[in-house]
């Protein structure tokens, strides 16, 4: 029986999954998402497949919106990973019952392992704006 890993733990992989499609769209390499999470997650996970997928399948309204909140900035000039984080991040915060509160804590939790200090508070920026806005 392998051990149950922690939703920080699941992700950080789904975080992984997400920065390689990225740098496989970008050099134009073709890929299976499902191979990949496979790859990652040696476990079959609910979670991380639902969030993979869901980012994906959301990823215009995902990036859309990041764009509306990121002020003089755009997503696609974030780095693979600060993407991954944030599309995370927006994923969980809309689409799914996980509390704002930790949607936006486990994204900062990645972004202050993963990203420099600047795009972390962009990245808090971002949730944070798409929370509130959210509630309303």
């Amino acid at each position: 029986m392998m051990e149950q890993k922690t939703r920080s733990e699941l992700r950080k992989e789904i975080m992984t999954i997400l920065y390689q499609m990225h740098v496989y769209r970008k050099n134009k390499v073709t890929f299976d998402i499902d191979q990949m999470i496979k790859e990652v997650t040696e476990i079959d996970n609910e979670f991380v497949k639902d969030v993979v997928y869901g980012v994906i399948t959301y990823e215009n309204e995902i990036n859309s919106l990041a764009n509306t909140y990121l002020e003089n900035w755009t997503i696609d000039r974030l780095g693979n990973t600060d993407k991954a984080i944030l599309q995370m991040g927006i994923y969980e915060l809309l689409y799914t019952e996980t509390p704002a509160i930790v949607c936006i804590n486990e994204a900062i939790e990645l972004a202050k392992v993963y990203s420099d200090d600047s795009v972390r508070k962009m990245i808090n920026g971002v949730l944070d704006k798409v929370y509130h806005n959210k509630e309303q």
